[in-house]
């Protein structure tokens, strides 16, 4: 190791304390002692700090012992002692300097609260472009595609590059590799979010772009990302620092990009980084470490050149990505999943106002010809600047594997792989989809023959198992896509029926998703007809196809066995497999309670449900509710009180849909027992529950629920519960 770059490093960490020191001491004389201080709408405390120390900040007078603690970790200033060429003191000294740096924008967002936006997107036009430290909603949606493997990992670049098109060039390229990009600090005033601007690219959650915030100590809040996703879907304990960062070298990968001069702050920050086994790749000539030791490979590598950064990084990390190499003028990807197409952008689009539908049906081998894709009528060079038209796009595959149970799931897929185009934005599905085409991907030539390439060649990359032969058709004449739409609605209608009705007694076999496990090792999801999974993503159907499809992956078939408990929804050989998925962590769990023994939970449910001893009833909140409930705890708090692959009795994970669904928690009581839910939530599922609370004999059911508009406490509900006459009232006592 050189002993440059550790003095440097060294050097920069007993500054960085001190900055800290000062910005506490300062903090003190301004507000009291007792000030809240925090990351808003965050349950994690300061995240990095409580995740490897324990320690839980919650006002300024807290803030002393982690200050005190970073202090005692910077190497003594012992003539040659600091200079030694070991890792030890410059690792102590870089986690100093990573403690130090939370606190100073903690102590930032307590004296400039309107500093950071707090969401997904920056406000360019109001000059607002740092988003800040990612609230528990933005955290555990995106913790989704770091579990499913669309997003492999991400790349920190702190700095600037030598003009727009570089910055552009790099990060488009990490894009392509479906990388997140958490950018912070800059270089003699100029940063690669700036940058970015200029160059028209688009930032934000939803591009994968994250502009955390301008200086250097904001790319703590990408470390704080790393470590809060080790305790929300791990299930690690805050304070089991080893865990934690053995977690993220291992599960998150991650590197730094050091685009411009690194000073010593930059140095210790690199320093700090390689505790996670992040290394950092610079473009100028730095001292390297190339040693292998905490990192996978090299911890610092110097002077690599910036058509070269991109693959040079993902190598130094060891990071196996793929670029899917599809032949249109745009550039393709998940990351460009969640671009928008605003006004200013737009330069056509269906939907909306006009019909656009999507079909997906079997075809057999002889009917259709592999690769075919054909535009009926108009296509985008036939149109103008500010033209809307109808839609349709009809997809027919063949394959000697192929069921008509995988045409809901490969019609699904049409929102995602469009998406992926970079300049296009798909919302919806079925008969209900809007596309937007923006004038950047016109002008690189793009055509809505495009959109049936990339059908084609992703059906055949991601399901070539049961994939023989794939047509596209896309139709822009209203009698064609009026004429699709009719077969489209009854071919809907079939398959909402069939799953509908299907009951847990129909069938034998349930099936497993263990897709999260790599972020909740220890939670196994169980998936019958009646209960989808508890990220929403998943029902029956899917999962059998998936097994289908892939018959070595997340999904598989649990034969029930012998039925131990008809009431909770307890089976022998549910017990047997969630135990062996497990690793023995769990034993037993049931489908229809969460006062007994309910399933595990992990960071990805779409809902909690939680009991009201009070109100003799339960309640429920979504991830996309940030207020508070009549629990006492917000979503965030929930979820972290019982995810990480938990069972906790009082408390459940579930879908949306199963809300509705006839075995929802019917060994507590069912869906009578809900008391309360958010507004948006019970409007969202309005029609379901009134047709399920029919169903149940009470058809005003949806009118007895609570919102936050009659209260958020049990106190508060409970009068207007029994003026409604609430049937959980007279229910059984739920506790007894």
């Amino acid at each position: 190791m050189s002993k440059l770059v550790a003095f440097a490093a060294i050097q920069g960490g007993y500054k960085v304390v001190s900055t800290a020191e000062g910005a506490f001491n300062k903090a003190l004389e301004t507000f009291s002692a007792d000030t809240k201080i925090e990351f808003p709408n965050t349950g994690y405390y300061l995240p990095v700090i409580y995740s490897l120390t324990g320690m839980k900040v919650e006002t300024i007078e807290d803030l002393r012992k982690p200050l005190e603690y970073a202090r005692s970790l910077l190497p003594p200033h012992i003539k040659g002692k600091n200079h030694l060429p070991f890792l030890g003191p410059l690792l102590d000294a870089g986690m100093a300097a990573i403690f130090s740096y939370e606190i100073i924008e903690a102590i930032r967002i307590l004296n400039e609260p309107d500093f950071y936006i707090h969401a997904e997107d920056p406000d360019i036009e109001n000059g607002k472009l740092w988003v800040g430290p990612a609230d528990d909603i933005v955290l555990r949606k995106r913790g989704v595609e770091f579990v499913d493997g669309s997003a492999p990992g991400f790349a920190a670049i702190v700095g600037a590059a030598p003009d727009p098109e570089t910055a552009k060039m790099i990060v488009e390229d990490y894009q392509k590799r479906n990388l997140y990009i958490f950018c912070a600090a800059n270089h003699n005033g100029q940063t690669v979010i700036e940058q970015l601007i200029e160059a028209g690219v688009q930032v934000g959650w939803n591009t994968r772009i994250v502009p955390f915030g301008p200086d250097i100590s904001s790319a703590i809040f990408a470390l704080g990302f790393a470590n809060r996703a080790a305790m929300a879907f791990g299930g690690l304990e805050p304070g089991d620092y080893r865990k934690i960062l053995m977690y993220n070298k291992e599960r998150v990968f991650a590197f730094v990009n050091a685009l411009g001069d690194i000073g010593t702050e930059w140095g210790c920050a690199a320093a700090g980084c390689v505790n996670w086994g992040f290394p950092t790749i610079a473009d100028t000539d730095i001292p390297e470490i190339l040693p292998t030791g905490i990192c996978t490979y090299e911890h610092v590598v110097a002077n690599i050149p910036h058509d070269e950064m991109v693959q040079k990084s993902v190598e130094v990390r060891g990071l196996k990505v793929q670029v899917a190499d599809i032949d249109i003028p745009c550039a393709f990807g998940p990351a460009y999943e969640g671009e928008r197409v605003r006004g200013d952008d737009l330069y056509c689009q269906a939907g909306a106002k006009t019909q656009a539908t999507e079909l997906c049906k079997m075809a057999e081998l002889k009917e259709i010809e592999d690769g075919k894709v054909e535009v009926i009528g108009k296509d985008i060079p036939d149109m103008k600047e500010g033209d809307t038209f109808v839609l349709g796009i009809y997809v027919q595959i063949a394959g000697r594997e192929f069921q008509t149970d995988f045409e809901p799931i490969m019609e699904r897929q049409i929102h995602h792989l469009a998406n992926y185009i970079q300049g296009i934005m798909h919302v919806g599905q079925r008969d209900i989809a809007w596309v937007r085409i923006s004038k950047a991907a016109v002008e690189k030539g793009f055509t809505l023959k495009d959109i049936g390439i990339v059908l084609h060649a992703k059906y055949h990359q991601d399901f070539g198992k049961i994939v023989d032969k794939v047509q596209v058709t896309l139709y822009t004449d209203k009698k064609d896509v009026d004429a699709l739409t009719e077969r489209a609605k009854k071919e809907y209608r079939t398959r909402d029926e069939r799953v509908e009705k299907m009951k847990d007694e129909d069938v034998e076999t349930y099936y497993s998703c263990t897709l999260c496990q790599s972020f909740a090792p220890n939670h196994v999801c169980t998936i019958s007809p009646e209960r989808t999974g508890l990220c929403g993503a998943y029902n029956w159907m899917d999962c059998k196809a998936a097994f289908e499809i892939n018959p070595t992956g997340p999904n598989q078939p649990i034969e029930k066995g012998e039925c131990l408990d008809e009431k909770l929804g307890q089976w022998k050989g549910v017990n047997d497999f969630i135990y062996k998925a497990s690793r023995g962590a769990v034993t037993h769990y049931n489908f229809y309670s969460m006062l007994h023994d309910p399933m595990t939970t992990c960071g990805c449910c779409e809902c909690i449900a939680a009991m009201l001893p009070s109100c003799n009833g339960v309640m429920t909140v979504g991830r996309d509710y940030m207020g508070e409930t009549p629990s006492g705890m917000k979503f965030t708090k929930l979820a972290g009180v019982m995810g990480g692959g938990a069972s906790s009795p009082g408390f459940v994970g579930h879908s949306k849909f199963n809300i509705t669904q006839g075995k929802f928690l019917v060994g507590d009581g069912g869906l009578l027992r809900m008391v309360w839910m958010p507004k948006v939530l019970k409007e969202e599922l309005k029609e379901r529950i009134e047709k399920r609370g029919a169903d149940l004999g009470v058809p005003n059911l949806y009118d007895l629920i609570a919102d936050e508009t009659v209260g958020t406490t049990e106190e508060e509900i409970l009068p207007w519960l029994e003026e409604k006459g609430h049937p959980a009232l007279s229910m059984d006592p739920i506790v007894g």
